[in-house]
């Protein structure tokens, strides 16, 4: 274990070297920081970290910069998140509330964050399979066409086509509507299976081949895995930090297009809790430079999906982390109110 006068060396060095992307000397510590010791000390100070893995010198000059490790440290023993200031919180808000519906909610998150962080930002979409029924809507296009409306509790819209096996009236189609609706509204997608599967019992020989199709959809739409969906923003961002990325900036903006990756990342925060993947902690190689700030979003104290953003390991981990948990509350908030 460091003593607490290496961490506060160590925090001076990260923070340093995070504001002005230079190397960190002894001296200029000691001129920046009351740090309360003499040079020599600090110099001392700075070669025990050296020795642990903390820091690491990149080329023959005397400043050091923070490893990976350094930066896990540094960010393990934060003693807080930096607070948004009122102004901050306000804008927030105010672009937050202005959102029509959940594409639109999604879509100014992702624009926020990154305007906010200055880095990547990616907001999952909430999943279906945490959602609860809002409303079921049944539409009539054509004697034998209909189309079934899905209305989730976070505001997700599902529409599907349905070709029915023979022609179904308006007073069996507003039966089926006030039936359905009776059984599922807000109960969780997972819980829906069970409770309608006899329903088609409860209808007209004529009109059960058709009730039967209708709930074969209801429940394809409640299990389909596309729902897995992502927005992404602010890549342009990484340009700005080519020099945080030791050969190439291609291998993170080609991990960035992979879906998969980025839904991996994401999940990697828990349910309640912030998660902060620095470096070679993320699996894929092409993050290696990266740095990952993720947390779950979602209302009434359940998590319905994830959002945060990707960067340099040269980065405000107080300030970032603080702007992805305000961020992650209003979009919460949202999400309970719509």
């Amino acid at each position: 274990m460091l003593s607490e006068r290496r961490l506060e060396v160590l925090r001076a060095i990260v923070q340093d070297y995070v504001g002005t992307e230079e190397p960190v000397g002894s001296k200029a510590l000691t001129e920046r920081h009351r740090l309360g010791v003499s040079p020599a000390t600090v110099r001392n100070d700075m070669a025990v970290l050296e020795e642990e893995g903390y820091i690491a010198q990149p080329h023959t000059s005397a400043g050091r910069i923070p490893t990976d490790k350094g930066y896990r440290l540094f960010v393990d023993k934060l003693a807080g998140v930096k607070p948004l200031s009122s102004p901050e919180r306000r804008a927030i808000q105010n672009f937050l509330d202005g959102a029509v519906d959940l594409d639109d909610v999604v879509g100014r998150t992702v624009r926020l964050l990154a305007q906010l962080t200055r880095q990547v930002a990616v907001v999952q979409y909430p999943s279906l399979t945490r959602s609860t029924v809002r409303h079921v809507e049944l539409l009539p296009l054509a004697p034998a066409r209909l189309m079934l409306v899905l209305i989730t509790d976070t505001g997700r819209v599902e529409q599907r086509l349905i070709d029915c096996p023979s022609p179904f009236g308006e007073t069996s189609l507003a039966d089926l509507r006030a039936r359905l609706n009776s059984r599922v509204v807000g109960r969780r997608f997972t819980d829906v299976p069970p409770l309608v599967q006899d329903l088609p019992e409860s209808f007209e020989a004529e009109d059960r081949g058709t009730v039967s199709t209708v709930l074969a959809t209801l429940l394809e739409t409640l299990v389909e895995e596309a729902e897995e969906r992502l927005m992404i923003g602010g890549t342009a961002n990484l340009t700005r930090f080519g020099h945080d990325f030791p050969l190439t900036i291609r291998p993170v903006l080609e991990a960035l297009e992979e879906q998969v990756v980025l839904l991996k990342l994401l999940g990697e925060a828990n349910e309640s809790g912030m998660a902060v993947r620095i470096g070679h902690e993320n699996a894929y190689e092409g993050l290696n430079s990266t740095s990952v700030v993720s947390v779950g979003y979602g209302s009434g104290g359940e998590t319905v999906a994830k959002l945060g953003v990707v960067g340099p390991t040269r980065m405000d981990y107080p300030g970032t982390m603080g702007a992805v948990r305000a961020v992650a509350r209003y979009v919460g908030q949202i999400l309970a109110e719509s």
